[in-house]
């Protein structure tokens, strides 16, 4: 693919199709199509009850059973480094507060000396509760402030040397932190959410944006926003990554929350006209992923999309 647009595939950790020579089928795919970047949600388990809270469907149910697999990101990205050479590995997103930082960190850090700089951390706070309850992590309403101090220790990490920490949340004495990241000062950090709070951390500890699930118009808000945030904190609107992410099906539209099209859904000419829209905001970065659950359609969708709709945008 060429041009300034960049083009990353979700390769789908969890459902029918995540099994691992699926993923490691749809990386190899994604580096031989030219896609830019692999992408991996996270979830570490899912509970057998989970409250119907997803905030990217139409009633809020999960769209895959619970019992079906998963595979854990971090884990996965280890694989996914060994058997690519050139596309980055991202995670669209992680959820900070499930891990420990400096354990998160190092991990980070040593993908990104292995795969030679090509990590990408993409940042978010988490949704569902049931999972921090398993997982008997940080208070989950003030998984907000615990981001935002995780992110803060990943950066120092990151950057090597001898490191201390004193937060609210965590706080440690003097460790060394060697080797450092490949990425300096470390691998870029990308923010998830859509919220205020969301969006000031971008601000504040990101390197950019990484939005999900909006329409045209409130994506425009939101962004209109997080650049009067950007330039609060001094920084230049130039160095503001901007990536969005949709789901794409190519042939057949998908209804939205607001009763329209889904973007990213139907004619490979609505679809083009869907990512010329939000280029025309500032982006020039995007993650694609085909929702379905037939392997041989998932890997079609994704040839065709790098072939008639990627050259055309």
């Amino acid at each position: 693919m060429a041009g300034n647009i960049e083009f990353g595939l979700d390769v789908g950790i969890y459902g029918r199709l995540a099994t691992p020579d699926e993923v490691l089928k749809l990386a190899l795919l994604a580096e031989d199509e030219g896609f830019h970047a692999v992408w991996l949600a996270d979830h570490v388990v899912f509970p057998a009850t989970v409250a119907p809270k997803y905030p990217y469907s139409l009633d809020g149910n999960f769209p895959v059973p619970l019992d079906e697999p998963l595979l854990e990101p971090v884990a996965t990205m280890g694989v996914l480094v060994g058997a690519t050479k050139r596309v980055k590995i991202g995670t669209a997103v992680l959820v900070i507060p499930y891990r420990n930082p400096i354990l998160l960190a190092r991990m980070l850090a040593t993908l990104d000396v292995f795969s030679n700089g090509r990590i990408i951390l993409g940042a978010g706070v988490g949704w569902m509760e049931e999972e921090f309850n398993a997982l008997d992590t940080f208070d989950f309403t003030k998984r907000g402030k615990v981001t935002d101090e995780y992110l803060e220790i990943f950066k120092a990490i990151c950057g090597g040397g001898e490191v201390a920490y004193q937060g609210e949340t965590y706080q440690f004495e003097a460790v060394n932190s060697y080797p450092p990241s490949v990425q300096r000062p470390h691998p870029p950090i990308l923010v998830g959410g859509t919220s205020n709070p969301a969006l000031r951390r971008v601000a504040r500890l990101g390197n950019g944006w990484l939005s999900v699930g909006l329409p045209l118009n409130k994506l425009a808000e939101r962004l209109d926003v997080l650049r009067g945030l950007w330039r609060d904190e001094g920084r230049a609107e130039a160095d503001l990554q901007l990536y969005h992410k949709l789901f794409i099906n190519i042939g057949e539209a998908v209804a939205a929350k607001d009763g329209g099209r889904e973007p990213g859904t139907g004619s490979v000419i609505e679809i083009i006209d869907d990512f010329k829209r939000i280029v025309d905001l500032g982006y020039r970065g995007f993650i694609v992923r085909y929702r379905g659950e037939d392997a041989g359609e998932q890997q079609r969708q994704i040839s065709q999309f790098a072939a008639e709709v990627a050259p055309k945008i």
